[in-house]
């Protein structure tokens, strides 16, 4: 799993040119956990005793209806419930602090062990990611780029100066902000002719939407990272 992670190659995120290459990055993690951990990987115990431990969130969940192996999703469904049963109702041990079945719930809540793989490995791309960066070659990809989403802009600024010294930082950063900024700028546009097809002047049979029926679903995209 480490290896297939750590060597995905930065310039094959970057080669398309269509959407956020940060949520190409995150798209093609989820999607390698999930196919694994739906595959011959679920019966290996030392995967089982993670997943019985973190369980998976809602939209994990959906992935792995997709994957349409049912049986694989209800067995670990079943050592994951029968484990947070035990966690959650058995007899108090004794000594155990006050808040600890709200402290576990709590963690129960909150876990998934696709999140907790996607994170380990978008922070190991992410730190290639910068070392390349000073590649032309990845400068010029990266600027090719149809859009940064809002919630990835927001992560490289936060995470850019980790990496980059200050002159490198700024121009980083203006670059991610055109990239932003440009592409807020057309769904603006595209959803505002949106609404104005709604207008009785503009109604008809040859009415001229240009790029503004799918605009909703790109702006969803956009501002949230998911495709609606």
């Amino acid at each position: 799993m480490r290896e297939s992670i750590l060597t995905i190659p930065i310039s094959e995120i970057l080669d398309p040119k269509e959407g956020c290459p940060v949520c190409r990055m995150r798209n093609m993690l989820e999607s390698r956990t999930v196919e694994y951990i739906m595959g011959a990987a679920m019966m290996e115990p030392d995967v089982r005793i993670e997943t019985n431990r973190a369980g998976f969130c809602s939209a994990h969940f959906t992935q792995m209806l997709g994957q349409k192996n049912r049986l694989s999703l209800a067995l670990m469904l079943q050592t994951h419930l029968d484990e947070t049963r035990d966690q959650l109702f058995s007899r108090k041990k004794l000594f155990e602090p006050k808040n600890a079945r709200k402290k576990r719930l709590s963690e129960i809540n909150e876990s998934c062990f696709v999140c907790e793989k996607v994170d380990w490995g978008m922070e190991r791309l992410m730190r290639t990611f910068f070392e390349m960066y000073k590649n032309p070659e990845i400068k010029q990809l990266l600027s090719e780029q149809e859009y940064i989403c809002l919630p990835h802009f927001d992560l490289l600024q936060s995470i850019a100066p980790n990496y980059l010294q200050k002159q490198e930082l700024d121009s980083f950063n203006e670059l991610c902000g055109q990239l932003t900024r440009k592409y807020m700028d057309t769904l603006y546009e595209d959803v505002s002719k949106f609404c104005s097809m709604y207008d009785y002047r503009s109604s008809g049979k040859d009415a001229d939407w240009g790029n503004s029926r799918d605009s909703i679903e790109r702006a969803i995209g956009f501002l949230t990272s998911r495709k609606p």
